[in-house]
Protein backbone atom coordinates (compact mmCIF):
# COMPACT_ATOMS: atom_id res chain seq x y z
CA UNK A 1 0.00 0.00 0.00
CA UNK A 2 1.39 3.28 -1.11
CA UNK A 3 1.04 5.43 2.57
CA UNK A 4 1.46 8.57 0.47
CA UNK A 5 -1.93 8.29 -1.46
CA UNK A 6 -4.37 10.25 -0.21
CA UNK A 7 -7.55 7.89 1.27
CA UNK A 8 -10.54 9.44 2.32
CA UNK A 9 -12.76 8.86 5.53
CA UNK A 10 -14.76 5.95 4.94
CA UNK A 11 -12.56 4.40 2.30
CA UNK A 12 -9.64 1.98 1.95
CA UNK A 13 -6.96 0.67 -0.36
CA UNK A 14 -7.61 -2.76 -2.25
CA UNK A 15 -6.62 -4.33 -5.61
CA UNK A 16 -9.14 -2.22 -7.58
CA UNK A 17 -8.03 1.15 -6.52
CA UNK A 18 -9.79 3.14 -3.49
CA UNK A 19 -13.11 1.77 -2.22
CA UNK A 20 -15.39 1.83 0.73
CA UNK A 21 -14.55 0.36 4.04
CA UNK A 22 -17.90 -1.86 4.14
CA UNK A 23 -17.19 -3.19 0.51
CA UNK A 24 -15.28 -6.25 -0.54
CA UNK A 25 -13.37 -7.26 -3.63
CA UNK A 26 -14.87 -11.01 -4.77
CA UNK A 27 -13.84 -13.00 -7.57
CA UNK A 28 -16.74 -13.93 -10.12
CA UNK A 29 -16.33 -17.51 -9.36
CA UNK A 30 -16.51 -17.44 -5.42
CA UNK A 31 -20.11 -15.49 -6.21
CA UNK A 32 -22.23 -17.60 -8.41
CA UNK A 33 -23.69 -21.06 -8.07
CA UNK A 34 -21.52 -22.59 -10.68
CA UNK A 35 -17.67 -22.02 -11.63
CA UNK A 36 -18.56 -21.47 -15.37
CA UNK A 37 -20.86 -23.93 -17.46
CA UNK A 38 -19.93 -24.26 -21.21
CA UNK A 39 -23.06 -24.32 -23.63
CA UNK A 40 -23.90 -27.09 -26.55
CA UNK A 41 -21.72 -28.13 -28.94
CA UNK A 42 -24.30 -28.83 -31.49
CA UNK A 43 -25.28 -27.76 -35.07
CA UNK A 44 -28.31 -24.77 -35.22
CA UNK A 45 -31.37 -26.67 -37.08
CA UNK A 46 -34.00 -24.22 -38.53
CA UNK A 47 -35.86 -22.69 -36.69
CA UNK A 48 -39.32 -24.41 -35.05
CA UNK A 49 -41.71 -23.29 -32.44
CA UNK A 50 -41.85 -27.49 -31.58
CA UNK A 51 -37.83 -27.12 -30.89
CA UNK A 52 -35.42 -25.06 -28.24
CA UNK A 53 -34.32 -21.73 -29.69
CA UNK A 54 -30.24 -21.88 -29.57
CA UNK A 55 -28.70 -18.23 -28.44
CA UNK A 56 -25.46 -18.32 -30.11
CA UNK A 57 -22.76 -15.48 -30.34
CA UNK A 58 -24.31 -13.85 -33.58
CA UNK A 59 -27.87 -13.85 -31.02
CA UNK A 60 -26.47 -10.95 -28.70
CA UNK A 61 -26.30 -7.48 -30.26
CA UNK A 62 -23.44 -5.00 -29.38
CA UNK A 63 -25.36 -3.54 -26.57
CA UNK A 64 -25.81 -7.03 -25.11
CA UNK A 65 -29.32 -7.88 -25.94
CA UNK A 66 -31.20 -10.21 -27.55
CA UNK A 67 -31.10 -9.95 -31.56
CA UNK A 68 -34.41 -12.21 -32.73
CA UNK A 69 -33.90 -11.15 -36.37
CA UNK A 70 -32.78 -14.72 -37.79
CA UNK A 71 -33.53 -17.06 -34.74
CA UNK A 72 -32.78 -20.99 -35.00
CA UNK A 73 -33.46 -23.50 -32.76
CA UNK A 74 -31.34 -26.84 -31.50
CA UNK A 75 -33.33 -30.22 -32.73
CA UNK A 76 -30.60 -32.75 -29.42
CA UNK A 77 -31.71 -35.02 -27.10
CA UNK A 78 -29.18 -33.05 -24.09
CA UNK A 79 -30.92 -29.27 -25.35
CA UNK A 80 -32.56 -29.61 -21.93
CA UNK A 81 -29.75 -29.77 -20.05
CA UNK A 82 -28.63 -26.12 -21.13
CA UNK A 83 -31.93 -24.35 -20.78
CA UNK A 84 -31.01 -20.38 -19.07
CA UNK A 85 -32.42 -19.53 -16.04
CA UNK A 86 -33.69 -16.13 -14.84
CA UNK A 87 -30.88 -14.26 -13.92
CA UNK A 88 -28.35 -16.19 -16.00
CA UNK A 89 -25.41 -14.51 -17.65
CA UNK A 90 -23.62 -15.98 -20.62
CA UNK A 91 -20.18 -14.89 -21.79
CA UNK A 92 -18.54 -15.16 -25.32
CA UNK A 93 -15.10 -17.16 -25.01
CA UNK A 94 -13.33 -17.09 -28.58
CA UNK A 95 -12.86 -14.92 -31.15
CA UNK A 96 -13.66 -10.84 -32.20
CA UNK A 97 -16.69 -11.26 -29.83
CA UNK A 98 -14.60 -12.47 -26.75
CA UNK A 99 -16.26 -10.97 -23.10
CA UNK A 100 -19.37 -10.26 -24.81
CA UNK A 101 -21.98 -10.84 -22.05
CA UNK A 102 -26.08 -11.34 -22.21
CA UNK A 103 -28.15 -11.38 -19.10
CA UNK A 104 -31.01 -13.68 -19.65
CA UNK A 105 -34.41 -12.41 -18.69
CA UNK A 106 -37.57 -15.04 -19.08
CA UNK A 107 -39.54 -12.29 -21.14
CA UNK A 108 -36.42 -13.13 -24.09
CA UNK A 109 -38.26 -17.01 -24.23
CA UNK A 110 -36.54 -20.34 -23.48
CA UNK A 111 -33.26 -20.10 -24.52
CA UNK A 112 -30.18 -23.01 -24.58
CA UNK A 113 -27.04 -21.45 -24.64
CA UNK A 114 -24.41 -22.84 -27.54
CA UNK A 115 -20.95 -24.23 -27.11
CA UNK A 116 -18.93 -20.53 -27.59
CA UNK A 117 -20.60 -19.15 -24.71
CA UNK A 118 -20.01 -20.04 -21.02
CA UNK A 119 -22.73 -19.53 -18.10
CA UNK A 120 -22.97 -18.14 -14.70
CA UNK A 121 -25.30 -17.94 -12.60
CA UNK A 122 -24.97 -15.25 -9.80
CA UNK A 123 -26.28 -15.99 -6.28
CA UNK A 124 -28.77 -13.33 -5.44
CA UNK A 125 -27.63 -13.63 -1.62
CA UNK A 126 -24.21 -12.36 -3.24
CA UNK A 127 -24.33 -10.94 -6.51
CA UNK A 128 -27.63 -9.24 -8.12
CA UNK A 129 -27.22 -10.09 -11.99
CA UNK A 130 -27.77 -6.94 -13.26
CA UNK A 131 -25.35 -5.40 -11.14
CA UNK A 132 -22.68 -8.06 -12.69
CA UNK A 133 -23.61 -6.68 -16.09
CA UNK A 134 -23.34 -3.17 -15.51
CA UNK A 135 -19.79 -4.24 -14.91
CA UNK A 136 -19.36 -5.65 -18.39
CA UNK A 137 -20.20 -2.50 -19.62
CA UNK A 138 -17.37 -0.50 -18.15
CA UNK A 139 -13.80 0.47 -18.97
CA UNK A 140 -12.03 -1.79 -16.24
CA UNK A 141 -14.05 -4.65 -17.82
CA UNK A 142 -12.76 -3.80 -21.37
CA UNK A 143 -9.15 -3.49 -20.13
CA UNK A 144 -9.66 -6.84 -18.41
CA UNK A 145 -11.04 -8.71 -21.13
CA UNK A 146 -8.23 -7.13 -23.96
CA UNK A 147 -5.42 -8.23 -21.32
CA UNK A 148 -7.19 -11.64 -20.57
CA UNK A 149 -8.00 -12.69 -23.71
CA UNK A 150 -4.67 -12.58 -25.57
CA UNK A 151 -3.62 -16.02 -27.42
CA UNK A 152 -0.87 -17.13 -29.33
CA UNK A 153 -3.80 -17.46 -32.02
CA UNK A 154 -7.10 -15.98 -31.75
CA UNK A 155 -8.85 -14.17 -28.37
CA UNK A 156 -10.15 -16.46 -25.99
CA UNK A 157 -11.07 -16.70 -22.07
CA UNK A 158 -11.81 -19.83 -20.71
CA UNK A 159 -14.20 -20.44 -17.39
CA UNK A 160 -11.53 -20.30 -15.00
CA UNK A 161 -10.32 -17.02 -16.25
CA UNK A 162 -13.84 -15.68 -16.07
CA UNK A 163 -14.03 -17.14 -12.37
CA UNK A 164 -11.15 -15.36 -11.99
CA UNK A 165 -13.09 -11.63 -12.86
CA UNK A 166 -13.11 -9.42 -9.32
CA UNK A 167 -15.71 -7.44 -8.53
CA UNK A 168 -15.62 -4.65 -5.72
CA UNK A 169 -19.07 -5.23 -4.10
CA UNK A 170 -21.15 -3.92 -1.50
CA UNK A 171 -23.76 -5.12 -0.07
CA UNK A 172 -26.97 -6.38 -1.34
CA UNK A 173 -29.11 -3.58 -0.55
CA UNK A 174 -26.92 -1.04 -1.71
CA UNK A 175 -26.23 -3.26 -5.04
CA UNK A 176 -30.28 -2.48 -5.36
CA UNK A 177 -30.30 1.36 -4.84
CA UNK A 178 -27.29 1.18 -7.35
CA UNK A 179 -29.23 -0.90 -9.85
CA UNK A 180 -32.29 0.71 -9.47
CA UNK A 181 -30.41 4.56 -10.85
CA UNK A 182 -29.35 2.62 -13.81
CA UNK A 183 -32.35 1.00 -14.59
CA UNK A 184 -34.07 4.53 -14.42
CA UNK A 185 -31.16 4.98 -17.51
CA UNK A 186 -31.51 1.97 -19.01
CA UNK A 187 -35.20 2.42 -19.58
CA UNK A 188 -34.44 6.15 -20.72
CA UNK A 189 -32.06 4.40 -23.40
CA UNK A 190 -34.59 2.07 -24.53
CA UNK A 191 -37.26 4.65 -25.16
CA UNK A 192 -35.19 6.74 -27.07
CA UNK A 193 -33.55 3.77 -28.80
CA UNK A 194 -37.32 2.70 -29.95
CA UNK A 195 -38.43 6.57 -30.63
CA UNK A 196 -35.20 6.25 -33.04
CA UNK A 197 -36.88 3.18 -35.05
CA UNK A 198 -40.09 4.57 -35.09
CA UNK A 199 -38.68 7.59 -36.83
CA UNK A 200 -36.81 5.33 -39.17
CA UNK A 201 -39.53 3.26 -39.97
CA UNK A 202 -42.12 6.34 -40.60
CA UNK A 203 -39.35 8.16 -42.88
CA UNK A 204 -38.88 4.49 -44.74
CA UNK A 205 -42.59 4.51 -45.10
CA UNK A 206 -42.78 8.24 -46.42
CA UNK A 207 -39.92 7.65 -48.82
CA UNK A 208 -41.58 4.62 -50.13
CA UNK A 209 -44.83 6.91 -51.01
CA UNK A 210 -42.86 10.16 -51.67
CA UNK A 211 -40.28 8.92 -54.12
CA UNK A 212 -42.98 7.06 -56.30
CA UNK A 213 -45.66 9.66 -57.19
CA UNK A 214 -48.04 7.74 -54.34
CA UNK A 215 -47.85 11.09 -52.17
CA UNK A 216 -47.52 14.35 -53.03
CA UNK A 217 -46.48 17.41 -51.00
CA UNK A 218 -48.85 20.03 -50.76
CA UNK A 219 -49.04 22.20 -53.66
CA UNK A 220 -47.68 19.79 -56.00
CA UNK A 221 -50.08 17.71 -58.72
CA UNK A 222 -47.91 17.61 -62.23
CA UNK A 223 -47.37 14.33 -63.82
CA UNK A 224 -44.12 12.80 -63.62
CA UNK A 225 -42.41 11.29 -66.18
CA UNK A 226 -40.13 8.55 -66.51
CA UNK A 227 -36.79 8.79 -67.97
CA UNK A 228 -33.57 6.76 -68.54
CA UNK A 229 -30.47 7.34 -65.74
CA UNK A 230 -28.85 7.88 -69.26
CA UNK A 231 -31.00 10.88 -69.99
CA UNK A 232 -29.79 12.75 -66.93
CA UNK A 233 -26.49 11.59 -66.21
CA UNK A 234 -23.30 11.08 -67.25
CA UNK A 235 -20.61 8.62 -66.48
CA UNK A 236 -17.16 10.05 -65.12
CA UNK A 237 -13.79 8.35 -65.40
CA UNK A 238 -11.03 10.70 -64.41
CA UNK A 239 -7.81 8.93 -63.26
CA UNK A 240 -5.58 9.81 -60.58
CA UNK A 241 -2.57 10.02 -62.91
CA UNK A 242 -0.77 12.85 -60.45
CA UNK A 243 -1.29 10.45 -57.75
CA UNK A 244 -2.53 12.80 -56.09
CA UNK A 245 -3.07 12.32 -52.38
CA UNK A 246 -7.19 12.62 -51.72
CA UNK A 247 -9.07 10.74 -49.06
CA UNK A 248 -9.28 7.13 -50.22
CA UNK A 249 -12.87 6.16 -49.94
CA UNK A 250 -15.10 3.05 -49.80
CA UNK A 251 -19.02 2.13 -50.65
CA UNK A 252 -21.22 0.94 -48.14
CA UNK A 253 -24.81 -0.68 -48.08
CA UNK A 254 -25.94 1.87 -45.64
CA UNK A 255 -23.53 4.96 -45.41
CA UNK A 256 -22.85 5.04 -49.04
CA UNK A 257 -19.55 6.80 -49.46
CA UNK A 258 -16.97 6.90 -46.44
CA UNK A 259 -13.55 7.56 -45.63
CA UNK A 260 -11.68 3.78 -45.83
CA UNK A 261 -9.36 4.35 -43.21
CA UNK A 262 -11.88 5.52 -40.89
CA UNK A 263 -14.23 2.93 -41.51
CA UNK A 264 -12.39 0.39 -41.86
CA UNK A 265 -10.13 0.57 -38.68
CA UNK A 266 -6.93 -0.37 -40.99
CA UNK A 267 -5.64 0.64 -44.58
CA UNK A 268 -7.30 -2.55 -47.21
CA UNK A 269 -6.20 -0.22 -50.40
CA UNK A 270 -3.68 -0.17 -52.80
CA UNK A 271 -0.32 1.85 -51.90
CA UNK A 272 -0.28 2.95 -55.68
CA UNK A 273 -3.53 5.31 -56.41
CA UNK A 274 -2.87 6.33 -59.58
CA UNK A 275 -4.92 3.93 -61.07
CA UNK A 276 -7.81 4.86 -59.02
CA UNK A 277 -10.31 7.20 -60.35
CA UNK A 278 -11.10 10.60 -58.91
CA UNK A 279 -14.78 11.42 -57.48
CA UNK A 280 -15.11 14.90 -57.51
CA UNK A 281 -17.62 16.55 -55.01
CA UNK A 282 -21.29 15.96 -56.16
CA UNK A 283 -20.69 13.01 -57.73
CA UNK A 284 -21.83 9.35 -57.55
CA UNK A 285 -20.12 6.27 -57.54
CA UNK A 286 -21.43 2.61 -57.36
CA UNK A 287 -19.73 -1.20 -56.44
CA UNK A 288 -19.65 -2.14 -60.09
CA UNK A 289 -19.47 -5.99 -59.10
CA UNK A 290 -21.70 -5.38 -55.47
CA UNK A 291 -24.28 -2.64 -56.28
CA UNK A 292 -26.99 -5.80 -55.83
CA UNK A 293 -26.54 -4.91 -52.45
CA UNK A 294 -27.05 -1.44 -52.70
CA UNK A 295 -23.35 -0.16 -52.23
CA UNK A 296 -24.25 3.05 -53.71
CA UNK A 297 -23.04 6.63 -52.63
CA UNK A 298 -23.13 10.18 -52.93
CA UNK A 299 -19.79 12.50 -52.66
CA UNK A 300 -20.80 15.32 -51.18
CA UNK A 301 -18.17 16.09 -48.41
CA UNK A 302 -14.77 16.38 -50.51
CA UNK A 303 -13.54 18.55 -53.35
CA UNK A 304 -12.02 15.33 -54.87
CA UNK A 305 -11.88 11.96 -53.52
CA UNK A 306 -10.44 8.82 -54.78
CA UNK A 307 -12.43 5.34 -55.15
CA UNK A 308 -11.08 2.19 -56.24
CA UNK A 309 -10.42 1.46 -60.45
CA UNK A 310 -13.56 -1.47 -60.06
CA UNK A 311 -16.50 1.72 -59.15
CA UNK A 312 -18.13 3.48 -61.45
CA UNK A 313 -18.07 7.12 -61.29
CA UNK A 314 -21.28 9.45 -62.36
CA UNK A 315 -22.29 12.93 -62.34
CA UNK A 316 -26.24 14.65 -63.27
CA UNK A 317 -27.48 17.42 -65.67
CA UNK A 318 -28.08 19.86 -62.77
CA UNK A 319 -31.12 21.69 -64.58
CA UNK A 320 -33.15 18.35 -65.07
CA UNK A 321 -32.35 16.24 -61.24
CA UNK A 322 -31.68 16.97 -57.69
CA UNK A 323 -28.98 14.66 -56.64
CA UNK A 324 -30.35 13.89 -52.87
CA UNK A 325 -33.79 13.16 -54.98
CA UNK A 326 -31.71 10.94 -57.02
CA UNK A 327 -30.04 9.61 -54.27
CA UNK A 328 -32.83 8.45 -52.55
CA UNK A 329 -34.28 6.65 -55.13
CA UNK A 330 -30.96 4.92 -56.06
CA UNK A 331 -30.93 3.84 -52.48
CA UNK A 332 -34.21 2.74 -52.59
CA UNK A 333 -35.52 -1.20 -52.09
CA UNK A 334 -37.44 -1.34 -55.39
CA UNK A 335 -33.88 -0.31 -57.15
CA UNK A 336 -31.81 -2.61 -55.11
CA UNK A 337 -34.43 -5.37 -55.95
CA UNK A 338 -33.76 -4.07 -59.67
CA UNK A 339 -29.74 -4.24 -59.25
CA UNK A 340 -30.20 -7.89 -58.09
CA UNK A 341 -32.45 -9.09 -60.98
CA UNK A 342 -29.55 -7.07 -63.48
CA UNK A 343 -26.49 -8.59 -61.83
CA UNK A 344 -28.51 -12.13 -61.64
CA UNK A 345 -29.39 -12.01 -65.18
CA UNK A 346 -26.02 -10.96 -66.78
CA UNK A 347 -24.33 -13.20 -69.10
CA UNK A 348 -20.73 -12.07 -67.31
CA UNK A 349 -21.60 -11.97 -63.76
CA UNK A 350 -17.53 -11.04 -62.99
CA UNK A 351 -18.35 -8.03 -64.95
CA UNK A 352 -21.11 -6.58 -62.67
CA UNK A 353 -23.17 -4.07 -63.49
CA UNK A 354 -21.43 -1.96 -65.79
CA UNK A 355 -22.64 1.93 -67.19
CA UNK A 356 -24.07 1.31 -70.67
CA UNK A 357 -26.43 -1.51 -68.27
CA UNK A 358 -26.93 0.55 -65.14
CA UNK A 359 -27.70 3.65 -67.17
CA UNK A 360 -30.72 1.89 -69.12
CA UNK A 361 -32.53 1.84 -65.81
CA UNK A 362 -35.61 3.94 -65.69
CA UNK A 363 -37.25 6.47 -63.23
CA UNK A 364 -40.34 8.03 -62.12
CA UNK A 365 -39.38 11.63 -62.44
CA UNK A 366 -41.74 14.63 -60.86
CA UNK A 367 -40.71 17.93 -61.88
CA UNK A 368 -37.81 20.08 -60.63
CA UNK A 369 -39.37 21.94 -57.87
CA UNK A 370 -41.23 18.93 -56.43
CA UNK A 371 -38.09 16.69 -55.96
CA UNK A 372 -36.33 19.60 -54.36
CA UNK A 373 -39.29 19.81 -52.39
CA UNK A 374 -39.24 16.14 -51.09
CA UNK A 375 -35.48 16.51 -51.31
CA UNK A 376 -35.91 19.14 -48.02
CA UNK A 377 -38.57 16.60 -46.40
CA UNK A 378 -36.24 13.87 -46.38
CA UNK A 379 -33.55 16.18 -45.09
CA UNK A 380 -35.42 17.26 -42.60
CA UNK A 381 -36.49 13.45 -41.71
CA UNK A 382 -32.84 12.53 -41.37
CA UNK A 383 -31.99 15.57 -38.90
CA UNK A 384 -34.98 14.68 -36.68
CA UNK A 385 -33.56 11.04 -36.44
CA UNK A 386 -30.25 12.57 -36.09
CA UNK A 387 -30.66 14.76 -33.38
CA UNK A 388 -32.50 11.42 -31.61
CA UNK A 389 -29.48 9.76 -32.10
CA UNK A 390 -27.63 12.68 -30.18
CA UNK A 391 -29.75 12.38 -27.33
CA UNK A 392 -29.58 8.48 -27.19
CA UNK A 393 -26.08 9.55 -27.27
CA UNK A 394 -25.95 11.58 -24.58
CA UNK A 395 -28.27 9.27 -22.34
CA UNK A 396 -25.57 6.65 -22.64
CA UNK A 397 -22.51 8.65 -21.93
CA UNK A 398 -24.58 10.45 -18.89
CA UNK A 399 -25.45 6.13 -17.67
CA UNK A 400 -21.31 5.50 -18.55
CA UNK A 401 -20.27 8.30 -16.47
CA UNK A 402 -22.92 7.07 -13.18
CA UNK A 403 -21.32 3.33 -13.85
CA UNK A 404 -17.94 5.03 -12.84
CA UNK A 405 -19.10 6.89 -9.98
CA UNK A 406 -21.64 4.19 -8.23
CA UNK A 407 -19.91 0.83 -9.34
CA UNK A 408 -16.25 2.25 -7.57
CA UNK A 409 -18.03 3.94 -4.91
CA UNK A 410 -16.91 7.40 -5.26
CA UNK A 411 -20.59 8.58 -5.06
CA UNK A 412 -23.01 6.65 -2.49
CA UNK A 413 -26.90 6.55 -2.59
CA UNK A 414 -28.39 6.34 0.45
Amino acid sequence: MNKDKHIPQGYKESPLGIIPKEWEVKRLGDLCYNQGDYGLNAPAAEYSKDLPTYLRITDIDDNGKLNSTDKKSVNNSSAEDYYLNDGDIVFARTGATVGKAYLYSVKDGQLVYAGFLIKFSPNPHMLLPYFLKVHTETQHYNNWVAITSQRSGQPGINATEYCSFRIALPQIKEQERICSVLQLWDTAIEKQSELIEKLKLRKHALMQQLLTGKKRLPGFSGEWKRVSIKSIATEVSIKNKENNDYTVLSCTKYDGLVPSLEYFGKQIYSNDLDNYKIVPMHHFAYATNHIEEGSIGYQSKYEYGLISPMYTVFKTDKDVIDDIFLFAVLKSHHLTYLYQSMMEGSINRRGGLRWNSFSTIKIDLPPLNEQKAISAFLKDADKEIELANEKLASLQSQKRGLMQQLLTGKKRIK
